[in-house]
C-alpha cells in the first residue's frame, strides 16, 4: 500500500476535497469489497477526479505524476515493447510511455518497486525515470499496451500470404492476437465476416459493433475458420451447415469462455464468438445502475425468505448481470445459494453453480428439480422459457425458497401475462412473485470528456415530436422550457477511443407485487392496467429512470431516445 487510509483522509478531508462523512462512508464500503481499494472507490463514486487524487498522492510521496490518458500508450513502438514485454507489464503493473537517448520513462502505481527499475536500467543501459499513475489509469493503460490491432494484423497477413499452404503457426498467432485484443477492449462479441474481396473483423463493445481490421479473403479466411473450428472441436470439413461450439481461451489477464457460432453464407463462413470473461468481478447493485427508491425497494424485498424476483427484458439487456449483483448481496456464509444456468457467465465464490447440459440430461426443469433436493435457501434459474420450468420455479418460490430468474418481456407489467401464457395459474403467479424488474442497457458518458449543453431550436423541434418523452423530461427537471434544461454528452477523447462513451449502465423499472397488483393478476387484467396501477403506487418507469440519468450526466439524451423506441 503506497499510502495509508489515515493519511489519505488527512490529504483529502483537511483541504476540503471531500467531506469527512463521505470519506468514512466510502471507507466502510471499500472494506466490504475485495476487488477495489479505497482510493479507486473514491474515484469511481465521483468524489474526487482521478488525476486530482493522483497528483495529491504523488506530491505527498515525492514522485513525479503522469496522466496516462494523455499519453500515447496505444502507439508504443517495438523498442518500448522490448523493454517491458506484455507479460512483464501485467505482472509488474508498469508501462513504458516515453523513450529518449539516455532515459526511458515508466508509469506505475507501485513506484517503490526499486529492484525492478534497477533491473530495467541494466537491461536498457538507460536511466529509468519513474512516474506515479493511479491504479485506475494503469488498468486502462494496460488494456492499450499491446498497440494497434490493424498494424499487427497487417504484419501477420504478410506472413500468411508468404506461406499460402503452410505457416500454420502464423494462423494460430493471428487468432491469438484477435482474441487478446477482444479481451483487453472489453468486447462481448467478435465477428469475422467474409465479403466479396475482403473479410472484416468487428468487435461489439458497449453494445455497438466497431470494425477493427480487415484482410484479403483468398484462402486466408478458410484457414482462420479452420483454426477456430479446431479450438471449438467442430468439423473442419463441414462448410455448408451451421455449427456451434465452445472453447476456453487463456489470456495474460485472465480466462475467457468462448461460444462459437459458424454460419455458411454466399461469401463463405461467418464466424461469431461470444466472450464470457471470467474476471470474477463483483457486481454491486449500484454498479449496474440501480439507485434511489428502486435500490431501497429491492434491498427490502431481498430480505423476504421466499418468493420470486424476476428480471425481464430483451436479449442483451443485462438481466443476468443484475441477478448476479443481487446474488452478491445475498451471498453470506449462512445462506445456501444454488444456480442452474445456460451458460454460467461468471463464477461466484461460495455459490454452487450448475451448467445446463442437455446431452447429460441437465435441463432447466430437471436441474431445478434436483437443486430443490439440495436444501437451498436461494435458487437462481438462468431463464424461464417453458411451462415445466414455470411450474417448478413458482412452486419452489411458494415452498420456502427465494427464487431469482429471467424472462423475455417488454416491461415489468408484461411479466404477469407472460406467465399466464405459459399456463401458470393466476393465483400462483400472484402469490409467488415478489417483484418484477424490467431493464435496458444504455451507454454511459465518458467522464474524461463529458460536457454540458443546451438544446438548439432544431433539436427541440425534433424532440417535441416524442410527446411522452418530453412530458417525462419536463416532469423530472421541473422545467417547462426545454431551452433551459442542461444535458450532457461526451465530445470524444483517447480514453474512450473518440466515441464519447465508456461502458454501459442500466435503466430500470421495479414493480413490487402489492395487494392491489395481486388482485389485478388474479383477475387476469391486461399489462397496461397493471402498469397504470403500479405507477399510481409509486413505480418509476424505465423512461423516467433514463431521463433521471440523462439529467445527472450518466448517459445522453440520444441513448434514452433509442431506449424509448425499443
Amino acid at each position: 500500500m503506497l499510502i495509508s487510509d489515515e493519511k489519505l483522509k488527512e490529504l483529502l478531508v483537511d483541504p476540503g476535497h471531500i467531506k469527512e462523512e463521505e470519506f468514512e462512508m466510502t471507507k466502510k464500503e471499500a472494506a466490504g469489497k475485495e476487488d477495489i481499494t479505497l482510493q479507486e472507490l473514491i474515484v469511481e463514486k465521483g468524489l474526487v477526479r482521478d488525476e486530482v487524487l493522483g497528483r495529491i498522492i504523488a506530491d505527498e510521496k515525492g514522485f513525479n505524476f503522469v496522466d496516462l490518458k494523455k499519453a500515447n500508450i496505444a502507439e508504443i513502438g517495438e523498442r518500448l515493447l522490448s523493454y517491458i514485454p506484455e507479460v512483464v507489464a501485467f505482472a509488474q503493473r508498469v508501462v513504458a510511455f516515453e523513450d529518449e537517448r539516455d532515459v526511458v520513462r515508466v508509469a506505475t502505481s507501485y513506484p517503490n518497486n526499486y529492484p525492478f527499475f534497477k533491473a530495467l536500467e541494466q537491461k536498457t543501459g538507460k536511466r529509468v525515470e519513474v512516474y506515479y499513475a493511479t491504479p485506475f489509469d494503469m488498468r486502462q493503460a494496460l488494456k492499450k499496451y499491446k498497440g494497434d490491432l490493424m498494424s499487427e494484423v497487417k504484419g501477420l497477413i504478410k506472413k500468411l500470404e508468404e506461406s499460402p499452404t503452410g505457416g500454420e503457426e502464423n494462423v494460430v498467432e493471428f487468432v491469438d492476437v484477435v482474441m487478446e485484443y477482444a479481451y483487453y477492449n472489453l468486447a462481448s462479441d467478435v465477428h469475422i465476416e467474409p465479403l466479396a474481396e475482403f473479410s472484416i473483423i468487428r468487435f461489439r463493445i458497449d453494445g455497438i459493433l466497431h470494425k477493427v481490421a480487415e484482410y484479403p479473403k483468398k484462402d486466408l479466411h478458410d484457414r482462420i475458420s479452420s483454426r477456430i473450428k479446431i479450438l471449438a472441436k467442430l468439423r473442419t470439413d463441414e462448410k455448408s451447415a451451421a455449427q456451434d461450439g465452445r472453447f476456453q481461451y487463456q489470456t495474460v489477464g485472465g480466462g475467457v469462455d468462448v461460444r462459437v457460432s459458424i454460419m455458411p453464407t454466399t461469401e463463405g463462413e461467418t464466424i461469431v464468438m461470444r466472450l464470457l470473461i471470467q474476471r470474477g468481478k463483483r457486481f454491486s447493485m449500484e454498479e449496474v445502475g440501480l439507485l434511489g427508491p428502486d435500490l431501497k425497494k429491492l434491498r427490502r424485498l431481498m430480505q423476504k425468505p421466499y418468493g420470486m424476483m424476476i428480471c425481464v427484458g430483451p436479449t442483451g439487456s443485462g438481466k443476468t448481470t443484475t441477478l448476479y449483483a443481487i446474488l452478491q448481496r445475498l451471498n453470506e456464509p449462512e445462506v445456501n445459494i444454488m444456480t442452474i444456468e445456460d451458460p454460467v457467465e461468471y463464477g461466484i465464490e461460495g455459490v454452487q453453480q450448475t451448467q445446463v447440459n442437455p446431452a447429460k440430461g441437465i435441463t432447466f426443469p430437471k436441474g431445478l428439480r434436483s437443486i430443490v433436493r439440495q436444501d437451498p435457501d436461494v435458487i437462481m434459474v438462468g431463464e424461464i422459457r417453458d411451462e415445466e420450468t414455470v411450474d417448478m420455479a413458482l412452486n419452489s418460490a411458494m415452498t420456502g425458497h427465494l427464487v431469482l430468474s429471467t424472462m423475455h418481456a417488454n416491461d415489468a407489467a408484461t411479466t404477469f401475462p407472460r406467465f399466464l401464457e405459459m399456463s401458470a395459474e393466476p393465483f400462483l403467479v400472484a402469490s409467488s412473485i415478489n417483484v418484477a424488474i424490467a431493464q435496458r442497457l444504455v451507454r454511459a458518458i465518458c467522464n474524461e470528456c463529458k460536457e454540458s449543453y443546451h438544446l438548439s431550436e432544431k433539436e427541440i423541434k425534433e424532440l417535441e415530436e416524442e410527446e411522452d418523452l418530453v412530458s417525462v423530461i419536463r416532469e423530472v427537471s421541473e422545467e417547462d422550457d426545454l431551452r433551459q434544461i442542461r444535458f450532457y454528452y461526451g465530445k470524444g477523447c483517447k480514453f474512450c477511443n473518440e466515441t464519447g462513451y465508456e461502458g454501459r449502465t442500466g435503466i430500470f423499472e421495479v414493480l413490487e407485487v402489492t395487494e392491489g397488483i395481486r388482485s389485478l393478476i388474479v383477475r387476469k387484467e391486461a399489462s397496461d392496467v397493471i402498469k397504470r396501477r403500479a405507477v399510481e403506487e409509486g413505480m418509476t418507469t424505465m423512461i423516467y429512470d433514463g431521463v433521471n440519468k440523462t439529467l445527472n450526466g450518466t448517459t445522453t439524451l440520444e441513448e434514452i431516445r433509442k431506449a424509448a423506441k425499443a
